[in-house]
């Protein structure tokens, strides 16, 4: 389980095949989870300056695999104890979206993203969402894409900064939406059909 807090932007040493090398400050162990653009992949090799990750076809052909390079977010997992921020990222790509467009209004950028209209039930007006790794909040959902509002602080921190019109970015939308739109979607076939009291005591239990 990760927060969708960027703990370092690490620098990609080199991705051969399905070996994804990163050097990074943080100081990995063998089997560590760690989110790389938003992706839980697991450490497979420990060196002296970072560690390896291993990527499979089906994660290769799912992920905005073109940023694997250069530089990454990367955020170890959660453990027990740590101060809960961000909102619950299971590291989990759903797909990819691409940035239509971004508008620098001074304070704040205004980013616009379109993505496969599937997705959006499970995008939330003010609601999480998790960009590349990053926990942000939606602001408007339309019917295929939806609109971000950062600040100059993530823009500058985060590899945000890079982003152009025509970026692809992972997408892991909101992991409370996704559960009830399942609920709700297969509660016809069944026979007892589940109420809206019923799906909060289910929610209010995660």
């Amino acid at each position: 389980m990760f927060t969708g807090l960027i703990r370092e932007i690490a620098t990609v040493k080199n991705f051969v095949g399905s070996n994804l090398s990163i050097r990074s400050k943080y100081k990995a162990k063998l089997g560590d989870s760690i989110a790389i653009n938003g992706a839980c992949l697991t450490v497979v090799t420990v060196e002296h300056d970072g560690f390896s990750v291993e990527l499979s076809p089906e994660s290769q052909k799912l992920l905005a695999i073109e940023n694997y390079k250069n530089e990454v977010h990367i955020e170890p997992a959660m453990a027990m104890g740590d101060r809960f921020e961000g909102h619950i990222v299971q590291g989990h790509v759903d797909t990819v979206a691409i940035v239509e467009d971004i508008k620098n209004n001074g304070n704040s950028y205004d980013v616009y993203m379109k993505i496969d209209k599937k997705y959006i039930p499970y995008i939330v007006p003010k609601g999480s969402i998790t960009i590349d790794g990053v926990s942000l909040t939606v602001n408007d959902v339309y019917e295929e894409s939806f609109r971000l509002t950062i600040i100059p602080h993530t823009m500058k921190e985060t590899l945000f900064k890079n982003y152009k019109k025509g970026s692809r970015v992972n997408v892991e939308t909101d992991m409370f939406a996704r559960y009830i739109a399942h609920i709700l979607q297969h509660q016809n076939s069944t026979t007892n059909s589940l109420s809206w009291d019923e799906v909060d005591a289910i929610s209010a239990t995660f």
